[in-house]
C-alpha cells in the first residue's frame, strides 16, 4: 500500500522544518555513542561509587572486573529509571518489577540497576484542588529526574517503568537527553473494570444536580476506581500506551495487558531481552516519520487532547518541531477507527478485547495511514505491533489478530466510525485551540450563544449552583494558561455543563486550560493561545459577547464588530487571583515554570 500523500507531505514539511535542530541533535547523539562504555571511561573512584551496592558477582560483570584483572567482555549493564509509587493505582504494581528486571539481566549474563526515581502525581486525587496547578509542569520535572538518574552514565541501554499521565511524556523527553541509548519503555496495563464510565458519569451529573450525595458519589466512585492498574477510561494513560505501541517503543502489545495476568511478567522479562538485543537508540527510533506516527495512532483512536501539548514538547526533546497544523492536516485524512469512553461506552478492557492497540497500527499501515519503514526496539520493525502477545505455558507467543471482536469498539479503515480524526484544531479571532469532536454529539458541532465570562472554575461553580446558567451560553474560563497557574485540567467543570446540557441548552466551554482525555460530550475548545494571561483574545471577552464554535468549520469566533473588537482593551489578571495562584501546596517552587513556560502550542515547554 503507498502511502497516504497527506502523510506524506506532512512529515516532509516536518523534516524541512526540524532539520537544522534535528542535525544538531543527531550529532550530539552521535559524540556520546562513541565514547568507550562508562565503567571503561569513568575513574576509578567514580565506578567503585558506582557499583558499590552491587552483590559481588554482579558488581565484576558490570565493572568489568575479575579478582585481579579487568575482564575483555564486560557484561550489558541497564538503566532502570522507575516512576514507582502506590498512589497512583496504574504504578503499583511497578514495585516488583526491579527485581524481576534484575533476575532476568542476571539469567542473560547482564547487570541491572535502578538508576532513580522519579515522581508522579494522580491527577484524579489533585483535580480541582490547588495540587492540580503542578500536574502540567510535573512532566518537566519528571524529564529532569530521568535525567538525573542516567546522569551517572554508567548504563549501556535503559528500562523506563511508567504508565500515566505526565509520566510517560516526562520519561520520553528525559531518555531522549540520553538519545544514544537503546531504550524501551515497561508499563503496568489497565485495572479490570468495574462501574462503567457512563454509570460514574450519570452519578457525578446526578450530585452535580444535588440529587445524590457524597456517600452515593464516593461509592460510585470507589466501585469505579477498585483496584491496581490504569484507569479504564481512554484518557491520556490510556493514550500514552496507544502512542508507545504506534512508536515502536514497547514490547509489542503490551500496553493493556492486565497486572495480574500470568503473560504480564512475561512482557516485562521480554523487555529486558529486548533491550540487550541492543535496537537502535532512542534518539534514531524516534524520528518524525515515528512522531507523525503517534500523530496518526492519538487521531485514529480519540486519544487525549493533552497530546498537542506532551508530543509537541517530545518532538522538540528530539529535535523535531511540529504544531497543531500538522495535527489538523493528518485529522482531515485519518479515520476514526476506535470508540473508547468518553467517545463511546467501552472501556479499555473492551477495546483490547476487541482488537486493541495491534489492531488500530495494523489497519493503519494497510491503509497507508502510518510509516513502515521505521526503526522500533524489535527487529521485526512495526508489523510486530500489529499482533497479540499471548502466553502459551511459560513462553509468549504473537498471534495475528485477525477480524474486529467487535465492531462497535474498534472498526477496520474501510469502515471506520468517522472519515476524520478525533482532535480539531479551531482557528478565529479568539486565538487558536483544539476541541476533542469525536466525543461531541453532532448535534452540538455547532454552538452560537452568549458568553459569560469567568476568572476561575470555582466561580463557574458557584454561578450553576445559583441556578444562573440556564440558558444558552458559552462559558468563558480564563487565566488557565501555563503561565497563569499551571494549567491545570479543569474535569470539574464537566458534571455542571453537562447537566445543562442536558436539560436541553446549547453549552459550550471555551478555556486556555486543560480538560484532558477525559473531556466529555459538551463542546470544549480548550488550549486557547495565546493565553489571557499573556495577553491573548480571552482577555478581551466581555459577558454577552455572542460567541461562535463550529466544530465543522474549525473556527473560534467572538462575533463582535472588527473595529470595537480592535478598540477594547485587554483585561488584566485580578491581582488576588495571581497570588492565589503562586502560594501554597508547593506552587511557589514552580514560580520559574510559570514564568518561562511556552505556548500550548509550543509544548507548554519550561526547558527550552
Amino acid at each position: 500500500m503507498s502511502l497516504h500523500p497527506t502523510l506524506l507531505a506532512v512529515t516532509e514539511r516536518i523534516a524541512k522544518r526540524s532539520q537544522p535542530t534535528r542535525q544538531a541533535y543527531l550529532a550530539q547523539l552521535e559524540s556520546y555513542a562513541s565514547r568507550t562504555p562508562g565503567a571503561q571511561r569513568l575513574g576509578c573512584a567514580n565506578v567503585a561509587h558506582a557499583f558499590a551496592a552491587m552483590p559481588d558477582a554482579d558488581k565484576h560483570k558490570a565493572s568489568g572486573l575479575s579478582s585481579i584483572q579487568v575482564v575483555a567482555s564486560r557484561a550489558p549493564h541497564i538503566g532502570v529509571v522507575n516512576a514507582y509509587n502506590d498512589m497512583l493505582s496504574a504504578h503499583a504494581p511497578l514495585q516488583h518489577y526491579p527485581d524481576l528486571i534484575k533476575d532476568e539481566a542476571r539469567k542473560l549474563g547482564a547487570t541491572a540497576q535502578v538508576a532513580g526515581g522519579v515522581p508522579a502525581m494522580c491527577d484524579g486525587v489533585t483535580q480541582g484542588t490547588p495540587g492540580m496547578e503542578l500536574s502540567l509542569f510535573s512532566r518537566d520535572v519528571i524529564a529532569m529526574a530521568t535525567a538525573v538518574s542516567l546522569s551517572h552514565d554508567v548504563f549501556d541501554v535503559a528500562l523506563m517503568l511508567g504508565v500515566c499521565d505526565k509520566i510517560v511524556p516526562g520519561l520520553l523527553i528525559g531518555a531522549l537527553q540520553f538519545g544514544h541509548l537503546p531504550t524501551v519503555f515497561v508499563p503496568a496495563g489497565p485495572m479490570s473494570s468495574g462501574l462503567s464510565n457512563s454509570d460514574k458519569a450519570k452519578v457525578r451529573e446526578q450530585a452535580a444536580l444535588g440529587q445524590v450525595g457524597r456517600e452515593e458519589l464516593l461509592a460510585a466512585e470507589s466501585a469505579a476506581y477498585q483496584g491496581e492498574g490504569t484507569c479504564t477510561f481512554y484518557g491520556t494513560a490510556n493514550s500514552n500506551q496507544m502512542l508507545l505501541e504506534a512508536m515502536g517503543l514497547h514490547v509489542p502489545g503490551t500496553a493493556f495487558i492486565h497486572p495480574g495476568e500470568g503473560a504480564r511478567a512475561a512482557l516485562t522479562r521480554e523487555a529486558v531481552r529486548t533491550v540487550l538485543a541492543k535496537p537502535a537508540p532512542i534518539g534514531k527510533v524516534v524520528d518524525e516519520r515515528c512522531i507523525v506516527n503517534a500523530m496518526v495512532a492519538l487521531l485514529a483512536t480519540g486519544g487525549s487532547t493533552n497530546h498537542l501539548i506532551h508530543w509537541v514538547a517530545v518532538a522538540r526533546a528530539a529535535g523535531i518541531v511540529i504544531d497543531w497544523d500538522d495535527f489538523s492536516a493528518l485529522s482531515d485524512v485519518v479515520p476514526l477507527l476506535s470508540r473508547v469512553y468518553p467517545n463511546g461506552s467501552a472501556d479499555v478492557n473492551q477495546f483490547q478485547a476487541a482488537g486493541g492497540p495491534g489492531f488500530v497500527i495494523r489497519e493503519l499501515l494497510d491503509a497507508g495511514l502510518m510509516h513502515e519503514d521505521v526503526l522500533t526496539v524489535r527487529a521485526g520493525g512495526i508489523r510486530e505491533f500489529t499482533r497479540a502477545p499471548v502466553l502459551q505455558g511459560d513462553q509468549l507467543v504473537w498471534q495475528e489478530l485477525g477480524a474486529s471482536k467487535d465492531e462497535s469498539v474498534v472498526r477496520p479503515a474501510s469502515n471506520p466510525f468517522s472519515a476524520t480524526g478525533g482532535l480539531k484544531l479551531l482557528q478565529g479571532n479568539l486565538g487558536r485551540s483544539v476541541i476533542k469532536i469525536s466525543a461531541v454529539p453532532e448535534t452540538n458541532h455547532v454552538i452560537e450563544a452568549p458568553a459569560r465570562v469567568f476568572d476561575s472554575q470555582e466561580a463557574l461553580h458557584d454561578a450553576f449552583k445559583a441556578g444562573e446558567l440556564e440558558r444558552d451560553l458559552v462559558c468563558v474560563v480564563r487565566w488557565q494558561g501555563p503561565q497563569a497557574n499551571g494549567m491545570p485540567e479543569l474535569h470539574k467543570l464537566t458534571p455542571p455543563l453537562a447537566v445543562l446540557q442536558g436539560k436541553g441548552f446549547k453549552v459550550a466551554l471555551v478555556t486556555d486550560g486543560r480538560m484532558s482525555g477525559a473531556s466529555g460530550k459538551v463542546p470544549a475548545a480548550i488550549h486557547v493561545s495565546p493565553e489571557a494571561a499573556a495577553g491573548g483574545p480571552l482577555a478581551k471577552v466581555r459577558d454577552g459577547d455572542l460567541i461562535r464554535l463550529d466544530g465543522v468549520a474549525g473556527t473560534l469566533q467572538v462575533l463582535v464588530s472588527e473595529a470595537e473588537w480592535k478598540a477594547r482593551g485587554v483585561a488584566l489578571m485580578p491581582e488576588s487571583l495571581r497570588a492565589a495562584n503562586g502560594a501554597g501546596m508547593g506552587r511557589e517552587l514552580f514560580a520559574n515554570m510559570r514564568r518561562n513556560a511556552l505556548k500550548a502550542e509550543e509544548g507548554a515547554c519550561t526547558w527550552l
